[in-house]
C-alpha cells in the first residue's frame, strides 16, 4: 500500500504525454477546485480525473476485482470513493467545469489514448 502514490502515476503520464502531443496546455492538481483533478485544461473549462479500475470499480473491467479477504470493509471502501467522485463531479459541473474520466486500462495503448482523448475533447 506504501507504494501507491496519489500523484504523477503511469497512466496520468500518459494521459499528460497524450494531451501534449494534441497541443493542449493544462494545469496539475489544482487544490482550488473540488476533489484536485488530475488535469485541469482552464482555458477549455474542463477538467480530467485519471481513475484506477480497481480503486474507482470500473464496471467490467478486469482490474476491478474485489479482495478475498476482508470483504465487508473493501466492498465499503470502494463504495464510498465512487460515492465521492459523484458528489465532486456535480460540484465541478456546478461550478461550470466539464468533467473527464481516463480510467487506467484505456491508458495501455498510446494510440486508443490519443483517439480517445480527441474524441472527448471535441465533444
Amino acid at each position: 500500500m506504501s507504494r501507491i502514490r496519489g500523484k504523477d502515476t503511469q497512466p496520468e503520464l500518459r494521459v499528460r504525454s497524450a494531451l501534449h502531443r494534441l497541443g493542449y496546455r493544462f494545469r496539475l492538481n489544482r487544490r482550488d477546485l473540488p476533489g484536485k483533478p488530475d488535469i485541469v485544461l482552464p482555458r477549455h473549462q474542463i477538467v480530467i480525473f485519471v481513475h484506477g479500475c480497481f480503486w474507482h470499480r470500473h464496471p467490467g473491467c478486469r482490474f476491478a476485482y474485489t479482495p478475498k479477504s476482508r470483504v465487508e470493509f473493501w466492498q465499503t471502501k470502494f463504495q464510498r470513493n465512487v460515492e465521492r467522485h459523484c458528489e465532486v463531479e456535480e460540484e465541478l459541473q456546478t461550478l461550470g467545469w466539464r468533467v473527464l474520466v481516463v480510467w487506467e486500462c484505456e491508458t495501455e495503448v498510446d494510440d486508443r489514448l490519443l483517439e480517445r482523448l480527441a474524441e472527448l475533447l471535441a465533444e
